[in-house]
């Protein structure tokens, strides 16, 4: 394998600085709030990376016990279909911590600001 075929490889998951910044955000989210997958990325350091903000909650270890249902679209959005699973248990994790949920959107009072 060329050094250069080397290099494009992804680092596990566990030895990723950009995924470890992502994980300790999503951390310091507080119950009952949310955040934006951009504004998550633009905490650790990564603007204009909200997808990267996905990917690292996707792959994240289950033994983390992120919360990930604190991370939400632009707006307020659940980003996972509206029928599915995962849809689904976002909106009652985020109920069970006081977060209304209504048309797949949480309400405005419980998004974080970037200055919270």
């Amino acid at each position: 394998m060329s050094s250069r075929s080397r290099r494009h490889l992804p680092l596990p998951a566990e030895d990723n600085p950009a995924l470890q910044g992502i994980w300790h955000v999503v951390c310091g989210i507080p119950r009952g709030r949310v955040s934006s997958y951009g504004a998550v990325a633009r905490a650790a350091g990564l603007p204009g990376r909200a997808r990267q903000a996905g990917f690292a909650l996707r792959v994240a270890p289950k033994a983390l016990n992120l919360p990930w249902h604190r991370v939400v679209g632009a707006g307020g959005r659940i980003v996972f279909p509206k029928s599915s699973r995962e849809h689904k248990e976002q909106a009652r994790r985020l109920h069970a911590e006081g977060v209304s949920v209504e048309n797949g959107r949480v309400a405005r009072s419980a998004i974080l600001e970037e200055s919270d």
